[in-house]
């Protein structure tokens, strides 16, 4: 359990996090460069097998017959095996480090360079940089999970292995750490700094080793021919406007092809068999160098292509790519951008030599490349260091500068914000800007969050004892002291191992001495870091000796939850509507209308007839929805689903409602979020109550009852009934199991002794509406009306219980048993619980308040302490919201 004497205080002093992720950054650099160099030569060698195949057969056959049966292929890779595959990469990635739960991992990374190498030896206008950054943070994602580490240190090597793939793709170690600094992390702690720069420097020396240099570019030519001098500055302003303008335009365009496609509802594979074959027929029509991209970039920086023909580049470019990023095929925008930004520098450049007669096109071209690059990708510095670091030109940095910060600027304009932050919004994912789990953990101590009041073991107690204690506590582990100093922790494993000690051995010596522990100024970060180092679930919390407190890795989630606050994050995001795949309608006779989500097989019977009773009840119309959950990178309306058990449910329902002779509405909805699917549905159905199903608790950290009715709870206008279906007493007590609800739609036992606690609040009475219709599903039914009352109190005030039975008599169809009386306990909750078990209850229905209903956490929550302390049905009620 503890490590040895000796490492303690080298423990105390010692940040194992740093070294570990020096040495695991190093591994990240050295693989991230070896799948650069795989994806340069593989789409290299595509490449030029294509373009070598249009000289041998005819082109306007060759090249779109390769664009669509590889196009095809790759996004066939993608669909069936990683669809986060799909794509440049960099918003997933951005995405996963903003802690969306976006996968990444060894699969994405084999599928993404696999297909991407596909899809560029297609013919598609898109880059390889975008995707090898991608291909980095999704090797080194998979690589973090072989260590026990925090949470932001693997967000610090994904970070890293981003940037060592940007670093191996472009030959520029320098710029792989400003783009992580500037737009994926954009932190500049020590840590971030350091990882980055290992793996990016490990990236580009070990790809420019094996691969040589990026863009192909002839460099000495590039080097002789660039100048610059005061009176081209205007010129360079010039073209940074033009630069941002049409960056601008670019991205908008980018946005309004992935709708375009989207609109067209086919499938990942033909859509990028699509694109492949536009750019085929329209680079077959073209001159013969628009069949080589690398080429096609090199002649125009050198000033080997006549002005006519950069400009038909120009436009060729901006069509095709456009056209290639919408269909969703594995690449990137990087290599476009820079061929785009070089083509409009060079007509800039030679406009620029008619008037003056000084200065080389070539320095405008490369130029150019930094400013739309920056416009594009809106990472100003980080467009200068690449062009600086692949021509390592001084005479460039001023007109980089200009140009850049230019663009920048003209774009933000005309397009604000990330365009990986918009591509992300399309699929329903918005960043909000908020401290990252690291900030949270480093912000937080161990004083923060453990707990003050920790049940402790004296160290003369003996092995008895000790057994006797661990059988009445689900506790698995006890600090050890001896004279309030710790000593010593034993732990279940510890006691399984001293089974054949004497009963009468003392704990001192069944122990272990010397335990690992924390101090009260420890971060979150180290307590996470040790509990995974040495796989323990709870650490003491000590000054000097004296034990203060015990923090667990629970403690910790509770931590990080509060702060980071996941709903309010994702409350901000834009879903895509949901989209409805199958639904049936009855007349539209009632009064109103019940919704029930049907999730469950086996509570969805029980649901539907409490459902029938309050729809008979009150004349009301049924509706119920089943919502099937895709990817967020999927469309709702294009992504195929399979819905034959979804109907085999919702033809239950039907048949209930013609039994029952009541309007059964069903409908199928596609959707990226199941409380936003059920809000629409409320809301374009108008209906007037839902009916849902809750499994009595939750495991999500700040819940009450669940992400999903939690939502719904706090948002729906409509009165909102919350049921956990449990086992009625009186089939406990004759030892009767209950009958599957899917094989007789009836409910295993009649519900016939009702509990209803009353505090006065106002949805109180919404469940007395509500009473007459639930209780025909018993026979003979009684009802108990209570209010728990503290043994303080005198006398409990019965005024709210006179009128609730006034009001049930009043209804005529009543016909039960109902008294009054109130219960003196402690709590609500163990009132309530304790009357259940000793007058065997079978429903206990509660009409609690909106705030008392999400908000009681805080107090106990009263509704979960209730549902998970009796196994019989729990009803919760709340009343329509008004404005």
């Amino acid at each position: 359990m503890s490590p040895p004497l000796l490492t303690k205080s080298f423990r105390a002093i010692w940040q194992p996090r740093r070294g570990l992720a020096i040495a695991e950054a190093s591994v990240i650099g050295l693989v991230a460069a070896l799948s650069a160099v795989f994806f340069k030569v593989g789409s290299g060698w595509l490449g030029t097998w294509r373009v070598h195949s249009s000289h041998i057969f005819p082109a306007w056959l060759v090249l779109p017959t390769i664009g669509l049966t590889f196009g095809y292929l790759a996004g066939l890779l993608v669909e069936r095996f990683a669809p986060e595959a799909s794509g440049g990469g960099i918003p997933q990635v951005k995405a996963s480090l903003a802690n969306v739960p976006i996968r990444l991992s060894w699969r994405v990374a084999a599928v993404k360079l696999l297909s991407a190498t596909i899809a560029l030896g297609s013919g598609l206008t898109l880059g390889r940089q975008g995707p090898t950054v991608h291909v980095g943070a999704a090797l080194a994602a998979g690589m973090s999970r072989w260590v026990p580490t925090s949470p932001d240190h693997r967000r610090q090597m994904i970070a890293a292995g981003a940037g060592a793939g940007l670093a191996a793709a472009f030959n520029a170690p320098i710029a792989g750490v400003l783009f992580i600094v500037e737009e994926l992390l954009q932190d500049l702690s020590g840590l971030t700094l350091g990882t980055a720069i290992i793996a990016s420097f490990i990236g580009g020396v070990v790809s420019r080793l094996l691969g040589g240099r990026s863009l192909e570019l002839n460099l000495e030519l590039a080097k002789s021919s660039t100048s610059f001098s005061l009176p081209e500055i205007p010129f360079y302003l010039v073209l940074g406007i033009f630069a941002g303008l049409f960056a601008g335009l670019f991205n908008r365009g980018l946005i309004a092809s992935l709708e375009v496609y989207r609109k067209l509802r086919i499938s990942l594979p033909l859509k990028v068999a699509l694109a492949g074959l536009i750019s085929g027929l329209v680079v077959a029509m073209l001159p013969v160098p628009f069949r080589n991209n690398t080429g096609l970039r090199e002649f125009v920086i050198t000033g080997e292509v006549e002005p006519l023909m950069v400009v038909l580049a120009f436009v060729a470019q901006f069509l095709l790519t456009l056209v290639a990023f919408g269909s969703g095929a594995p690449g990137g925008l990087f290599a476009p951008s820079l061929i785009l930004g070089s083509c409009l520098g060079y007509i800039i450049g030679v406009c620029q030599a008619y008037l003056l007669a000084r200065g080389d096109a070539t320095t405008y071209a490369l130029a150019g490349m930094g400013a739309f690059f920056s416009a594009v990708s809106k990472v100003p510095i980080t467009a200068i260091v690449i062009v600086f670091e692949m021509t390592t030109d001084f005479n460039l940095v001023l007109p980089l500068m200009i140009g850049s910060v230019t663009s920048y600027l003209v774009a933000e304009k005309i397009l604000p914000g990330s365009l990986y932050d918009r591509l992300l919004q399309l699929n329903g994912i918005n960043i909000q800007k908020q401290a990252p789990v690291e900030e949270v953990l480093a912000k937080l101590t161990a004083k923060d969050v453990m707990q003050q009041r920790v049940e402790t073991l004296e160290a003369e107690m003996s092995l008895e004892e000790v057994t006797e204690i661990f059988s009445r506590s689900h506790h698995r582990g006890f600090p050890v002291v001896e004279d309030s100093r710790l000593v010593g922790i034993i732990t279940q494993s510890d006691l399984a191992k001293m089974r054949d000690k004497p009963k009468d051995s003392l704990l001192k010596g069944i122990m272990t001495s010397d335990p690992l522990t924390v101090t009260p100024i420890h971060n979150l970060s180290n307590v996470l870091y040790l509990l995974d180092r040495y796989q323990i679930s709870r650490l003491p919390v000590v000054e000097g000796r004296r034990l203060i407190g015990i923090i667990t890795r629970a403690d910790i989630i509770r931590a990080e939850a509060s702060h980071l606050n996941v709903e309010n994050k994702l409350s901000g995001s834009r879903l895509e509507p949901s989209y409805i795949v199958y639904q049936t309608r009855s007349p539209s006779t009632g009064r109103g209308r019940l919704l029930v989500p049907i999730a469950n097989p086996e509570t969805a019977g029980m649901l539907l007839e409490m459902a029938a009773a309050i729809a008979s009840d009150r004349h009301y119309e049924i509706e119920c929805v089943q919502v099937m959950l895709v990817s967020r990178h999927s469309s709702t309306a294009e992504t195929p689903v399979k819905t034959t058990k979804s109907r085999r449910l919702l033809r239950l329902a039907e048949a209930m409602g013609k039994k029952r002779k009541i309007p059964i509405h069903t409908q199928i909805r596609v959707a990226h979020d199941i409380a936003h699917a059920i809000l629409e549905t409320i809301k374009e159905r108008h209906i007037d109550l839902i009916l849902m199903g809750w499994k009595g608790n939750t495991s999500t950290p700040n819940r009450v009852f669940g992400n999903v009715v939690d939502t719904i709870v706090r948002q729906a206008t409509c009165e909102v009934m919350v049921v956990k279906l449990g086992t009625p007493q009186e089939s406990v007590a004759n030892g009767h199991q209950p009958s599957s609800p899917t094989r007789n739609s009836q409910l295993p036992t009649p519900f016939n002794r009702w509990l209803v606690p009353m505090a006065g609040g106002p949805n109180a009475w919404v469940a007395i509406k509500l009473l007459p219709a639930l209780v025909t599903l018993g026979h003979n039914p009684k009802i108990r009306l209570t209010r728990v009352f503290k043994p303080s109190e005198k006398a409990p005030d019965m005024t709210v219980l006179e009128e609730a039975i006034r009001q049930l008599i009043r209804r005529r169809k009543l016909a039960s048993t109902v008294v009054a009386t109130p219960v003196k306990a402690e709590s609500v909750s163990d009132g309530v619980i304790n009357l259940v078990k000793k007058e065997r209850y079978d429903v206990v229905v509660l009409g609690a308040s909106r705030e008392g209903m999400l908000q009681h956490a805080i107090n106990g929550n009263i509704p979960e302490a209730i549902a998970s302390g009796v196994n019989i049905t729990v009803i919760l009620v709340r009343g329509a919201l008004t404005n």
